[in-house]
């Protein structure tokens, strides 16, 4: 008669692709993504040392060029630019695009956080200067770390995602506050509506609304920025330095 033994519990191994909150790996496994994060992370910060001050532009990857959305958000960079600002998106399609259209065309600088997707996201075609990040994580304190204002286009779940995180972080404390634009007031109309719902209910404080600024306006949007972006934080706007021997600012435009 076989001796009956217990079971050892059967562990399977993840493929090297497969996402890091799968659950506990191996210690060497686990080493090693602490390091490729850390990787990461310094790589981003010698590459966009230089780049600010920064307002974000969030919005969806899936508008097209015709879309009236896209044709605000170019308006959107275009704006930035003119008050001084460098336009910083998640470098992708649609809206993150033509944000950075509107700051490219405008002569502004244009730079983007492109994610790193199973389904290949290419950066676009109008960034003075971008980066390529695998980690949702690494790329949204990336977008926080050199903005000094948000402005939060008509989009979907990773547009909520970047806007209640940031929302999140600046009711806590955990970052200083600064402008949270939400351009559209059709689009975002039920959203603010439950934000409203929220304070009323005691959810949140009736204090935390005014985080945000609803408008459809470029101009009411530059003046909320003058306000509470380069008034409070002293932000002095300086001339772009131009070395005739170090060409034109790279670009992938086509």
């Amino acid at each position: 008669m076989a001796e009956s033994r217990k079971k050892k519990p059967v562990r399977y191994a993840l493929a090297e692709d497969q996402p890091f909150l799968e659950g506990p790996r191996n210690r060497l496994h686990e080493l090693w993504f602490t390091f490729k994060v850390q990787y990461h992370f310094i790589r981003a910060f010698r590459k966009l040392h230089f780049i600010g001050p920064c307002v974000t532009v969030f919005g969806s990857a899936r508008f097209k060029e015709d879309n009236p959305y896209y044709q605000q958000a170019v308006e959107v960079g275009k704006a930035l630019t003119e008050i001084g600002f460098t336009v910083m998106t998640g470098g992708g399609p649609g809206i993150m695009e033509a944000a950075n259209r509107g700051a490219f065309e405008n002569n502004g600088l244009s730079v983007g956080c492109n994610i790193i997707l199973p389904k290949e996201q290419n950066p676009n075609p109008y960034l003075h200067k971008w980066i390529n990040i695998p980690y949702f994580f690494i790329r949204k304190f990336i977008l926080l770390k050199y903005s000094y204002a948000f402005v939060v286009m008509p989009g979907g779940m990773g547009t909520l995602d970047e806007l209640f995180e940031s929302l999140t972080l600046i009711q806590t404390q955990m970052i200083q506050n600064f402008p949270v634009i939400l351009f559209g007031k059709e689009y975002h109309r039920e959203l603010y509506e439950h934000l409203h719902l929220m304070a009323a209910s005691g959810t949140i404080s009736k204090s935390d609304l005014d985080l945000l600024f609803l408008t459809d306006s470029v101009s009411e949007m530059q003046q909320h920025l003058e306000k509470c972006a380069v008034e409070k934080f002293g932000l002095v706007r300086k001339p772009r330095k131009s070395y005739w021997f170090l060409g034109e600012p790279k670009t992938n435009r086509p």
